[in-house]
């Protein structure tokens, strides 16, 4: 009787479950990326700055006119609309996070973030691992401008990406 012996020839056989997984997923390409970011930021300097400059500007012909009067009111809301176009930004920003791990302008351009394995990215791993670890290491010199080189590999993966072990796809 035979027994099945291994072909010592072959080439070598290994399990990669994790490219199985990826199958039909497609990378967001780094331009969209980086209109994202951008979009982002506009999004949130609209939302907290637009505000602040409609009641100073509409407040400015009034400014002095009413000693202790009118002034005082336009002075003041100007910071409490910016605190509340923040609040605004922050909670659409969460709420969409948490929904489908995207920001505002990711959401506009058809973006979102995932696991490197295909599942959903949790929130707190998107802010915690993504963002909150990114900035604290964006103190060394360099680091902000090489990490964001790091979307021209093959994986299109920023540091923060490898750090959270999440990618960047089309949603």
């Amino acid at each position: 009787m035979l027994r099945h012996m291994a072909n010592p020839y072959a080439p070598p056989q290994a399990l990669v479950a994790d490219v199985a997984k990826s199958v039909g997923i497609v990378h967001a390409d780094p331009g969209t990326r980086l209109g994202a970011v951008l979009l982002d930021g506009l999004i949130m300097a609209a939302m907290t700055a637009l505000p602040m400059l409609a009641v100073l500007l509409a407040g400015t012909p009034f400014m002095g006119r009413q000693p202790g009067g009118g002034s005082n009111l336009f002075v003041a809301l100007i910071p409490v609309l910016g605190l509340v176009g923040a609040i605004a930004w922050c909670w659409l920003t969460v709420k969409y996070v948490k929904e489908n791990g995207q920001t505002i302008a990711k959401r506009i351009v058809g973006i979102k973030v995932i696991r490197a394995d295909g599942s959903p990215a949790s929130l707190g791993r998107i802010f915690w691992l993504r963002n909150v670890v990114n900035v604290l290491l964006g103190v060394i010199p360099l680091y902000n401008l090489v990490e964001v080189l790091f979307i021209f590999g093959d994986e299109r993966q920023c540091l923060h990406d490898k750090i959270a072990d999440t990618i960047v796809i089309n949603a």
